[in-house]
């Protein structure tokens, strides 16, 4: 402004319209200025709010050494890979790449560029702390009033793992490999034996281990190969032969305590002796499996009908914004084995049982069918659980009229249930509580495999996913300025 009367003396500036054909009328459009500064210096923080609403102690505390070089700060690390694996940049390589050619993870890095190497080690080194953030982002949830317990779906997926099923190897396979390698190993160590006289006796200076005269040097890095080859395989082995005996076990100290109910006698000596017993006697079946890279996944068949290297990833959602209020992993395909402790598991996360449970037919069994039963008594949840799959486009027929016949069976009485007409408008829900959570997950943040190995690697990830995802919720609901505003 000329002549005083501002603050500061600006030059007129032309004003210059774009290039190409100009508007057909004197239209009159929005204010659009790439140039224009803010009155007053923004605070990006406010607008992304993570430190002060995530607790970030149990990180912190992992760190108890003082000396060394100093390490990047864990909320750095920690912004990285929540925004990561919300917005389906999770390999720690990406990340670094992202840190450099990317906006908005260079702002959350404050301009640094950890190396994929740190990203790593930090996310493996802090897995349990990372997945903590799963339960709080859930309290998050529950203090903005977004889960309400008032019906929840449980339901699985299969997530690959990250290793190849071509990895794998049966226990017949494993069985007569391992007899293979043991027959080269003599012959290899017969050869060594026969050289290595040989040349003691032609040369006690030469050396004893390599043979002279041109003899197969390398003779000792073959048994070495093959030595820790019979290792992984003799672990291998092991693992399916303990795998079958604990099934052994657990299904016949099932067994006998059914029996012992049934009698209305009661006696765990007597469980555990029948479940001993039944261990010692599995074998495992030849086709049972075990993979070299990663031992904890399991061949499974995902809902594309194709057999994949897997894990089992268990989650249950509250209807009302779809948030997850429990998540785990599991190496048995099936499902039926989740069902209590999973809706235990909610419960505890949350702090309320459901008022409704809504299962598929994967779950249907009679021990899950007790437990619904026994779960409406106790803890007053609804249980509504699918008997059996319907062909496509197949109509439930409705319940028939009249009582319940008194002999009807857990199962029959499910079915009969679920053709009611609150059974039908309450499990008609399931699909899309579920559905669009693991669709999202698999989508927008990438999950559909899994980088971590191990089952503990597996269930730590699955969590941090899951967290993401009730964040990712979180802010669409609030807003940065709500999360703001509970923070001040």
């Amino acid at each position: 402004m000329r002549g005083g009367d501002g603050l500061f003396e600006v030059e007129p500036t032309e004003k210059k319209l774009p290039r190409g054909r100009p508007a057909a009328v004197d239209k009159t459009f929005r204010v659009f200025d790439p140039h224009q500064v803010l009155l007053l210096p923004p605070s990006l923080d406010d607008w992304l709010p993570v430190d002060e609403v995530l607790d970030l102690s149990p990180v912190l505390a992992d760190y108890t050494e003082k000396r060394g070089y100093p390490p990047y700060d864990p909320r750095l690390m920690l912004r990285l890979l929540i925004y990561g694996y919300t917005t389906g940049v999770r390999s720690s390589r990406a990340i670094e790449r992202k840190c450099t050619d990317d906006v908005a993870f260079r702002f959350l890095a404050a301009d640094q560029a950890p190396d994929f190497r740190s990203v790593s080690r930090f996310r493996r080194r802090h897995l349990d702390a990372l997945a903590d953030l799963f339960t709080q982002s859930l309290r998050l949830a529950q203090k903005l009033g977004m889960v309400k317990m008032g019906r929840v779906a449980l339901d699985g997926t299969k997530l690959e793992a990250n290793a190849s099923k071509h990895k794998a190897m049966s226990y017949g396979r494993l069985v007569d490999k391992e007899e293979r390698v043991e027959a080269e190993i003599a012959a290899l160590e017969a050869q060594a034996h026969a050289l290595l006289a040989d040349a003691q006796a032609a040369d006690e200076a030469e050396d004893q281990m390599f043979g002279v005269d041109g003899r197969d040097t390398d003779l000792p890095a073959e048994l070495d190969r093959r030595e820790k080859r019979l290792a992984k395989l003799q672990a291998a082995r092991a693992q399916i032969e303990a795998e079958a005996a604990d099934k052994a076990r657990r299904h016949a100290e099932e067994k006998e305590r059914r029996r012992q109910e049934r009698a209305g006698t009661s006696d765990e000596q007597a469980v555990t002796d029948v479940g001993g017993k039944a261990a010692a006697r599995a074998r495992p079946k030849p086709k049972a499996q075990a993979n070299f890279t990663d031992p904890d996944s399991r061949i499974m068949k995902n809902s594309d009908g194709a057999y994949i290297q897997a894990y089992n990833a268990q989650a249950v959602l509250d209807e009302k914004h779809q948030v997850i209020t429990a998540a785990d992993v599991t190496t048995n395909p099936s499902d039926a084995l989740n069902y209590t402790t999973m809706l235990d598991q909610s419960a505890w996360n949350t702090g309320r049982h459901p008022q409704q449970a809504l299962v598929d037919a994967d779950y249907c069994s009679e021990a899950n069918l007790n437990a619904a039963r026994d779960r409406q008594l106790v803890c007053d949840t609804d249980s509504f659980m699918a008997t059996g799959r319907l062909a496509h486009d197949e109509q439930v027929p409705p319940a028939p009229r009249g009582r319940i016949p008194a002999n009807a069976t857990l199962k029959e009485r499910m079915a009969r249930k679920l053709r009611t007409k609150p059974g039908k408008a309450a499990y008609s829900r399931r699909k899309a509580i579920v559905e669009p959570v693991f669709g999202q997950i698999m989508t927008c943040q990438n999950g559909r495999q899994l980088l971590l190995r191990g089952e503990d690697g597996a269930r730590g990830e699955w969590r941090l996913l899951a967290a993401c995802h009730n964040l990712r919720k979180i802010f669409r609901h609030t807003g940065t300025a709500g999360l703001a505003a509970m923070v001040g």
